[in-house]
């Protein structure tokens, strides 16, 4: 499958590696305003090729995105610093996504859209509703919202309980950012809730341990931006994962957000739920069954992202 790739900057660069690392895609092409950049991250990415698994990589404009079937987009402002919130990134992007997202799909009507600028939710409802005109239904036009999120939940799980993290089951819901839910009912190890099985593995889930994995899942991004300015390599990973389940028609699980028609009563709105991912996006939606105060807790998040959603026009 054609991968295409707009916007060459380190989110976009680091999704094409993660791909390119995982053979997802035969053929990956980079656009970006800066014909340069494009053109120096392709011809460095396409030396990594031969020693994973080969697949063609090019820089172009819009017009190499003809029969992409995946079309990632990580174009846009980035987050200034930490004190810049998601939202706050929203009307410094929605004019790129203005003109990016027609153009696109002049050269790629069937392609399915990945979002990854930032503020995802609300990048992708705006994406979602600016692709309508042409007739792309909802399901194709996916962001990664809590994507990142969850990883991060399951990894700091299986840093506390001495387990892989693989072997957790838990999810992050809503907004990918500050009102995002860690759905600590659902999460489950070995079929078993996670607060049980961390007792049986003499590694409790008190209120300080759960207070601290919360607050490493919801200020992570903070901190690396901090640190080094921006984060690329976790999205890019989490990027390449969608775009494996749709390439290879996986119909796997992953949370991330797609505009529905309500979420904890709340709608229309783009969060993040546990989506059932294949050939052509999304194929249904699994609504997980929350603990009281993780549906009031969803309902305020989905809020949040439908306010700022309905104050940007298409």
């Amino acid at each position: 499958m054609k991968i295409g790739i707009v916007g060459a900057g380190q989110v976009g660069a680091a999704s094409a590696y993660a791909c390119i690392l995982h053979g997802i895609g035969s053929e990956i092409v980079l656009v970006d305003r800066d014909p340069a950049l494009a053109r120096g991250q392709a011809a460095d990415l396409a030396h990594a090729a031969p020693v994973a698994h080969g697949a063609s990589v090019r820089a172009g404009g819009m017009d190499a995105l003809a029969g992409a079937g995946i079309v990632m987009i990580a174009a846009g402002v980035p987050q200034k610093d930490a004190s810049e919130t998601r939202l706050a990134l929203l009307r410094r992007n929605a004019e790129v996504f203005a003109e990016v997202i027609p153009a696109i799909l002049r050269e790629a009507p069937d392609a399915v859209l990945l979002i990854a600028s930032n503020p995802v939710d609300v990048m992708t409802d705006l994406a979602t509703r600016i692709a309508a005109a042409s007739g792309v239904p909802a399901s194709r036009v996916i962001g990664s919202g809590t994507i990142l999120d969850t990883a991060r939940f399951r990894a700091l799980l299986a840093n506390h309980l001495g387990v892989y993290s693989q072997s957790i089951h838990a999810h992050v819901l809503g907004e990918h950012g500050d009102s995002e839910v860690l759905a600590w009912s659902t999460a489950d190890v070995g079929g078993l809730a996670v607060a049980e099985a961390a007792t049986q593995l003499g590694r409790p889930l008190d209120a300080a341990a759960r207070a601290e994995i919360d607050e490493g899942v919801r200020r992570a991004a903070y901190r690396i931006i901090a640190d080094k300015g921006a984060t690329w390599f976790g999205i890019g990973a989490g990027m390449a994962r969608i775009a494996r389940a749709i390439a290879d028609d996986q119909r796997a699980v992953l949370t991330c957000c797609i505009r529905r028609d309500a979420v904890a009563g709340i709608g229309p709105v783009t969060v993040s739920l546990p989506h059932l991912i294949g050939q052509g996006g999304v194929i249904d939606t699994l609504t997980p069954t929350l603990a009281p105060e993780e549906t009031t807790a969803l309902a305020r998040s989905a809020g949040i992202v439908a306010a700022a959603a309905a104050a940007i026009a298409v």
